[in-house]
Protein backbone atom coordinates (compact mmCIF):
# COMPACT_ATOMS: atom_id res chain seq x y z
CA UNK A 1 0.00 0.00 0.00
CA UNK A 2 1.12 3.45 -0.87
CA UNK A 3 2.61 5.05 2.29
CA UNK A 4 1.89 8.95 1.25
CA UNK A 5 -0.60 9.65 -1.11
CA UNK A 6 0.79 11.95 -4.62
CA UNK A 7 -0.37 15.44 -5.27
CA UNK A 8 -1.48 13.90 -8.62
CA UNK A 9 -4.97 12.32 -8.65
CA UNK A 10 -4.91 9.01 -9.32
CA UNK A 11 -7.49 7.69 -11.88
CA UNK A 12 -7.52 3.60 -12.88
CA UNK A 13 -8.04 3.53 -16.43
CA UNK A 14 -10.65 0.29 -16.42
CA UNK A 15 -13.69 -0.74 -17.17
CA UNK A 16 -14.71 -3.90 -14.18
CA UNK A 17 -16.36 -2.09 -10.94
CA UNK A 18 -14.67 -4.56 -9.47
CA UNK A 19 -11.08 -4.18 -10.28
CA UNK A 20 -12.14 -1.13 -8.95
CA UNK A 21 -12.86 -2.06 -5.79
CA UNK A 22 -9.81 -3.92 -5.64
CA UNK A 23 -7.56 -1.11 -6.66
CA UNK A 24 -9.43 1.17 -4.33
CA UNK A 25 -8.74 -1.10 -1.58
CA UNK A 26 -4.97 -1.54 -2.08
CA UNK A 27 -4.35 2.08 -2.30
CA UNK A 28 -6.60 3.16 0.43
CA UNK A 29 -8.17 5.65 -1.90
CA UNK A 30 -8.95 6.07 -5.89
CA UNK A 31 -9.64 9.59 -7.08
CA UNK A 32 -11.30 8.11 -9.97
CA UNK A 33 -11.74 6.20 -13.14
CA UNK A 34 -11.26 6.47 -17.17
CA UNK A 35 -13.06 4.32 -19.70
CA UNK A 36 -13.90 3.81 -23.21
CA UNK A 37 -15.31 1.61 -25.27
CA UNK A 38 -12.06 -0.48 -25.76
CA UNK A 39 -12.26 -1.32 -22.01
CA UNK A 40 -16.26 -1.67 -21.46
CA UNK A 41 -15.57 -3.87 -24.33
CA UNK A 42 -12.65 -6.06 -22.07
CA UNK A 43 -15.42 -5.94 -19.43
CA UNK A 44 -15.13 -9.54 -17.90
CA UNK A 45 -18.80 -10.08 -18.34
CA UNK A 46 -19.11 -8.40 -21.62
CA UNK A 47 -16.17 -10.22 -22.67
CA UNK A 48 -17.52 -13.41 -22.14
CA UNK A 49 -21.16 -12.75 -23.29
CA UNK A 50 -19.13 -11.56 -26.55
CA UNK A 51 -17.18 -14.52 -26.49
CA UNK A 52 -20.22 -16.53 -26.45
CA UNK A 53 -21.32 -15.32 -29.64
CA UNK A 54 -23.65 -12.72 -28.23
CA UNK A 55 -24.03 -9.54 -29.78
CA UNK A 56 -25.20 -6.14 -28.22
CA UNK A 57 -27.98 -3.91 -29.88
CA UNK A 58 -27.01 -0.36 -29.29
CA UNK A 59 -29.45 0.09 -27.11
CA UNK A 60 -28.56 -2.72 -24.81
CA UNK A 61 -25.03 -1.68 -25.64
CA UNK A 62 -25.70 2.12 -24.44
CA UNK A 63 -27.39 0.33 -21.07
CA UNK A 64 -24.11 -1.70 -20.20
CA UNK A 65 -22.11 0.96 -20.35
CA UNK A 66 -24.53 3.19 -18.38
CA UNK A 67 -25.01 0.48 -15.77
CA UNK A 68 -20.85 -0.39 -15.83
CA UNK A 69 -20.30 3.00 -14.94
CA UNK A 70 -22.69 3.74 -12.50
CA UNK A 71 -21.14 0.92 -10.13
CA UNK A 72 -17.60 2.53 -10.56
CA UNK A 73 -19.06 6.06 -9.61
CA UNK A 74 -20.06 6.41 -5.82
CA UNK A 75 -16.40 4.24 -5.88
CA UNK A 76 -14.24 7.04 -6.77
CA UNK A 77 -12.98 10.70 -5.77
CA UNK A 78 -13.18 14.03 -6.75
CA UNK A 79 -11.39 13.45 -10.03
CA UNK A 80 -14.87 11.39 -11.47
CA UNK A 81 -15.68 9.45 -14.30
CA UNK A 82 -14.72 9.58 -17.63
CA UNK A 83 -16.97 8.22 -20.23
CA UNK A 84 -16.25 8.36 -23.95
CA UNK A 85 -18.94 9.05 -26.70
CA UNK A 86 -18.92 7.28 -29.68
CA UNK A 87 -17.26 9.04 -32.33
CA UNK A 88 -15.77 8.29 -35.90
CA UNK A 89 -14.85 10.98 -39.00
CA UNK A 90 -18.50 11.30 -40.40
CA UNK A 91 -19.44 11.96 -36.47
CA UNK A 92 -20.87 15.76 -35.54
CA UNK A 93 -19.95 17.80 -33.36
CA UNK A 94 -24.10 17.24 -32.50
CA UNK A 95 -24.46 14.48 -32.53
CA UNK A 96 -21.04 13.94 -30.27
CA UNK A 97 -22.98 16.73 -28.00
CA UNK A 98 -26.41 14.98 -28.17
CA UNK A 99 -24.34 12.07 -26.49
CA UNK A 100 -22.52 13.56 -24.17
CA UNK A 101 -25.51 15.30 -22.44
CA UNK A 102 -27.63 12.29 -22.08
CA UNK A 103 -24.13 10.21 -20.84
CA UNK A 104 -23.72 13.38 -18.18
CA UNK A 105 -26.89 12.85 -17.15
CA UNK A 106 -25.89 8.84 -16.21
CA UNK A 107 -24.00 9.54 -12.91
CA UNK A 108 -23.23 13.27 -11.10
CA UNK A 109 -19.44 12.97 -11.62
CA UNK A 110 -19.49 12.25 -15.45
CA UNK A 111 -16.79 14.09 -17.31
CA UNK A 112 -17.43 13.34 -20.86
CA UNK A 113 -14.94 12.20 -23.31
CA UNK A 114 -14.32 13.60 -27.00
CA UNK A 115 -11.45 13.40 -29.20
CA UNK A 116 -9.19 15.86 -30.12
CA UNK A 117 -10.09 16.38 -33.52
CA UNK A 118 -12.13 19.85 -34.67
CA UNK A 119 -15.41 18.54 -34.18
CA UNK A 120 -14.56 16.81 -30.75
CA UNK A 121 -13.46 20.40 -30.01
CA UNK A 122 -16.80 21.87 -31.22
CA UNK A 123 -18.46 19.74 -28.72
CA UNK A 124 -16.37 20.96 -25.94
CA UNK A 125 -16.86 24.57 -26.83
CA UNK A 126 -20.46 23.55 -26.96
CA UNK A 127 -20.18 21.56 -23.65
CA UNK A 128 -18.83 23.92 -21.68
CA UNK A 129 -21.45 26.63 -22.58
CA UNK A 130 -23.68 24.22 -20.86
CA UNK A 131 -21.99 23.49 -17.89
CA UNK A 132 -21.20 19.92 -18.35
CA UNK A 133 -17.11 18.35 -17.51
CA UNK A 134 -15.37 17.27 -20.32
CA UNK A 135 -11.76 15.83 -20.86
CA UNK A 136 -10.31 15.96 -24.45
CA UNK A 137 -8.74 12.52 -24.99
CA UNK A 138 -5.98 10.86 -27.71
CA UNK A 139 -4.48 14.23 -27.61
CA UNK A 140 -0.82 13.84 -29.14
CA UNK A 141 0.55 17.52 -29.77
CA UNK A 142 1.18 21.04 -27.61
CA UNK A 143 -1.14 22.37 -30.30
CA UNK A 144 -3.83 19.95 -29.75
CA UNK A 145 -3.82 21.23 -25.99
CA UNK A 146 -3.52 24.99 -26.83
CA UNK A 147 -6.90 24.34 -28.91
CA UNK A 148 -8.39 22.66 -26.30
CA UNK A 149 -7.33 25.05 -23.74
CA UNK A 150 -8.88 28.23 -26.26
CA UNK A 151 -12.23 26.18 -27.31
CA UNK A 152 -13.26 25.52 -23.63
CA UNK A 153 -12.76 29.24 -22.42
CA UNK A 154 -14.48 30.29 -20.03
CA UNK A 155 -15.65 27.34 -18.50
CA UNK A 156 -17.09 27.49 -15.19
CA UNK A 157 -15.90 23.60 -14.47
CA UNK A 158 -12.28 22.07 -15.02
CA UNK A 159 -11.78 20.55 -17.96
CA UNK A 160 -9.16 17.07 -18.23
CA UNK A 161 -6.51 17.04 -21.38
CA UNK A 162 -5.55 13.66 -21.86
CA UNK A 163 -1.57 13.54 -23.13
CA UNK A 164 -1.36 10.02 -24.49
CA UNK A 165 2.69 9.21 -22.86
CA UNK A 166 3.04 5.48 -24.44
CA UNK A 167 1.58 5.49 -28.45
CA UNK A 168 4.34 8.38 -28.17
CA UNK A 169 6.50 6.29 -27.09
CA UNK A 170 5.83 3.32 -29.03
CA UNK A 171 7.07 5.58 -32.07
CA UNK A 172 10.19 6.11 -30.82
CA UNK A 173 9.01 9.31 -29.78
CA UNK A 174 9.39 10.77 -25.65
CA UNK A 175 5.72 10.70 -24.86
CA UNK A 176 6.48 12.08 -21.02
CA UNK A 177 8.29 15.64 -22.63
CA UNK A 178 4.43 16.41 -24.64
CA UNK A 179 3.24 16.70 -20.42
CA UNK A 180 5.72 18.55 -19.51
CA UNK A 181 5.57 21.06 -22.69
CA UNK A 182 2.11 21.43 -22.16
CA UNK A 183 2.64 22.00 -18.15
CA UNK A 184 5.10 24.61 -19.04
CA UNK A 185 2.49 26.21 -21.69
CA UNK A 186 -0.34 26.26 -19.17
CA UNK A 187 2.16 28.13 -16.88
CA UNK A 188 0.41 31.31 -19.04
CA UNK A 189 -2.98 29.86 -18.75
CA UNK A 190 -5.79 30.52 -16.37
CA UNK A 191 -5.59 27.26 -14.91
CA UNK A 192 -8.93 26.41 -16.01
CA UNK A 193 -7.19 22.77 -17.81
CA UNK A 194 -5.43 20.29 -15.71
CA UNK A 195 -3.06 17.81 -17.76
CA UNK A 196 -4.39 14.36 -17.11
CA UNK A 197 -1.57 11.98 -18.21
CA UNK A 198 -2.79 8.66 -20.12
CA UNK A 199 -1.23 5.40 -22.08
CA UNK A 200 1.19 5.19 -19.17
CA UNK A 201 2.96 1.79 -19.67
CA UNK A 202 5.31 1.36 -17.05
CA UNK A 203 6.23 2.53 -13.30
CA UNK A 204 8.36 5.35 -14.55
CA UNK A 205 5.73 7.17 -16.68
CA UNK A 206 3.90 7.09 -13.13
CA UNK A 207 6.48 8.47 -11.21
CA UNK A 208 7.53 10.93 -13.66
CA UNK A 209 3.73 12.34 -13.94
CA UNK A 210 4.27 12.99 -10.21
CA UNK A 211 7.27 14.92 -10.68
CA UNK A 212 6.62 17.11 -13.17
CA UNK A 213 3.15 17.89 -11.25
CA UNK A 214 0.68 16.87 -13.95
CA UNK A 215 -3.08 17.45 -12.00
CA UNK A 216 -3.91 13.77 -12.84
CA UNK A 217 -2.43 10.71 -14.08
CA UNK A 218 -4.64 7.46 -15.35
CA UNK A 219 -3.36 4.38 -15.28
CA UNK A 220 -3.77 0.56 -15.45
CA UNK A 221 -4.32 -1.48 -12.45
CA UNK A 222 -1.44 -3.61 -13.36
CA UNK A 223 1.32 -0.28 -12.82
CA UNK A 224 -0.46 0.83 -9.94
CA UNK A 225 -0.45 -2.67 -8.19
CA UNK A 226 3.14 -2.33 -9.12
CA UNK A 227 3.25 1.02 -7.51
CA UNK A 228 1.44 0.14 -4.17
CA UNK A 229 4.22 -3.04 -3.64
CA UNK A 230 7.29 -0.37 -4.04
CA UNK A 231 9.42 0.56 -1.87
CA UNK A 232 9.37 4.29 -2.82
CA UNK A 233 5.41 5.32 -3.57
CA UNK A 234 6.77 8.67 -4.46
CA UNK A 235 9.56 9.89 -6.50
CA UNK A 236 12.86 10.98 -3.84
CA UNK A 237 15.28 13.65 -5.26
CA UNK A 238 17.66 10.91 -6.58
CA UNK A 239 14.18 10.07 -9.10
CA UNK A 240 15.89 10.73 -12.93
CA UNK A 241 13.92 9.86 -15.69
CA UNK A 242 15.23 8.07 -18.27
CA UNK A 243 13.70 8.88 -21.89
CA UNK A 244 13.89 5.56 -23.41
CA UNK A 245 11.54 2.70 -25.04
CA UNK A 246 11.30 -0.99 -24.00
CA UNK A 247 14.33 -1.83 -25.84
CA UNK A 248 16.52 0.84 -23.65
CA UNK A 249 16.88 3.04 -26.82
CA UNK A 250 16.80 6.40 -26.65
CA UNK A 251 13.26 8.26 -27.36
CA UNK A 252 13.35 11.53 -29.98
CA UNK A 253 12.86 14.84 -28.02
CA UNK A 254 9.71 16.75 -28.15
CA UNK A 255 10.76 20.33 -29.08
CA UNK A 256 8.36 23.10 -26.66
CA UNK A 257 6.37 25.16 -28.63
CA UNK A 258 5.34 28.78 -28.59
CA UNK A 259 2.03 28.96 -28.87
CA UNK A 260 -1.10 31.49 -27.84
CA UNK A 261 -3.43 30.55 -25.79
CA UNK A 262 -5.40 33.48 -26.36
CA UNK A 263 -5.81 32.92 -29.86
CA UNK A 264 -8.74 31.42 -31.26
CA UNK A 265 -9.06 27.73 -31.19
CA UNK A 266 -9.65 27.26 -34.89
CA UNK A 267 -5.84 29.13 -35.40
CA UNK A 268 -4.16 25.31 -34.39
CA UNK A 269 -3.20 22.83 -36.26
CA UNK A 270 -4.92 19.90 -34.41
CA UNK A 271 -4.24 17.13 -36.84
CA UNK A 272 -2.47 14.02 -35.82
CA UNK A 273 -2.28 10.31 -37.39
CA UNK A 274 -2.34 8.83 -33.97
CA UNK A 275 -5.46 10.73 -32.78
CA UNK A 276 -7.14 9.41 -36.12
CA UNK A 277 -5.24 5.36 -35.45
CA UNK A 278 -6.80 6.10 -31.92
CA UNK A 279 -10.32 6.99 -33.30
CA UNK A 280 -10.31 3.97 -35.91
CA UNK A 281 -9.39 1.49 -32.83
CA UNK A 282 -11.73 3.05 -30.58
CA UNK A 283 -14.44 2.32 -33.24
CA UNK A 284 -13.76 -0.97 -34.48
CA UNK A 285 -13.41 -1.66 -30.84
CA UNK A 286 -17.14 -0.61 -30.12
CA UNK A 287 -18.55 -2.63 -33.50
CA UNK A 288 -16.91 -5.48 -32.24
CA UNK A 289 -19.50 -5.50 -29.10
CA UNK A 290 -22.46 -5.00 -31.74
CA UNK A 291 -25.14 -6.97 -33.48
CA UNK A 292 -24.87 -6.91 -37.19
CA UNK A 293 -27.75 -4.77 -38.56
CA UNK A 294 -30.48 -6.54 -39.91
Amino acid sequence: MATRRPETKILLDGGDPEETLRIKNLLGFLDGQTTNPTLVAKNPEIHQRIASGHRLFNEEQKREYRQIVQKISPLVGSAGVSIEVFADFDTTAEQMLAQGEEMFSWIPNAYIKYPCIREGLRAAKMSVERNMRVNMTLCFSQAQAAAVYAATRGSKEIVYVSPFVGRLDDRGENGMQLVANIKKMYEQGDSHVQVLAASLRRIEHLLYAFRLKAELATVPAKILQEWAASQSPLPGESFSYQAVDKNQNPLKAIPHQQLDLNASWESFDVKHDLTDKGIKKFVEDYKSTLAPAA
